[in-house]
């Protein structure tokens, strides 16, 4: 893919975030079927045309905003950060979900990706909130929440289904005043 053709909404050091677009399937699924063994049993992505097609749907949605993280110098996609239910009025708040590729995993990628996002949500989105809700046994996920500036505020039995089961999770979040003032806004 033409550099012209790429649109990056938001730009790091070494990974850039952009909106997925439908030309990016065969791209997206390949790496999500090669990495099924990274994110299984934490998330299960879609790593099939239909439901690569009906994530797309699901990021037209208003109260739904997402970005594939992309590799600063290649471009190739990365992973994947989602921003989930946004509700506005007196709760700006929404959830994330995120997910890296197996071939870039604990290289720190999405450590830097997961902190523009945030940034983004709290600066262009204007949420007050945001919160990732990790299955206990994800170590890797906790440990990159906690790095991020995220704190621990509870546990939710049988929160979520995750792959037909509905599963624990523990519920870490952040505030936008406890990150802009971090970096002078």
């Amino acid at each position: 893919m033409s550099e012209t053709v790429l649109q990056f909404q938001i730009e790091g050091q070494r990974v850039k975030l952009r909106r997925p677009t439908l030309a990016d399937k065969d791209e997206f699924i390949a790496l999500m079927q090669q990495s099924k063994e990274l994110h299984h049993p934490w998330c299960f992505p879609p790593d099939n045309e239909e439901a690569f097609e009906n994530y797309l749907k699901s990021r037209d949605q208003e109260n739904y905003d997402g970005f594939l993280l992309c590799h600063a110098q290649t471009h190739a996609i990365i992973g994947v950060i989602n921003v989930n239910n946004i509700v506005r009025g007196w709760f700006q708040s929404a959830y994330l979900g995120y997910y890296i590729g197996a071939p870039y995993a604990r290289k720190g990628y999405m450590k830097e990706a997961l902190m523009l996002a945030v940034r983004y949500a709290f600066t262009g989105l204007k949420l007050h909130r945001l919160e990732a809700n990790i299955q206990p046994d994800n170590h890797a996920s906790i440990a990159l929440v906690r790095s991020c500036g995220f704190r621990k505020e509870g546990f939710s039995p049988r929160y979520l289904k995750v792959g037909r089961e509905w599963k624990d999770h523990e519920r870490w979040a952040i505030l936008a005043d406890e990150v802009l003032t971090s970096i002078g806004m």
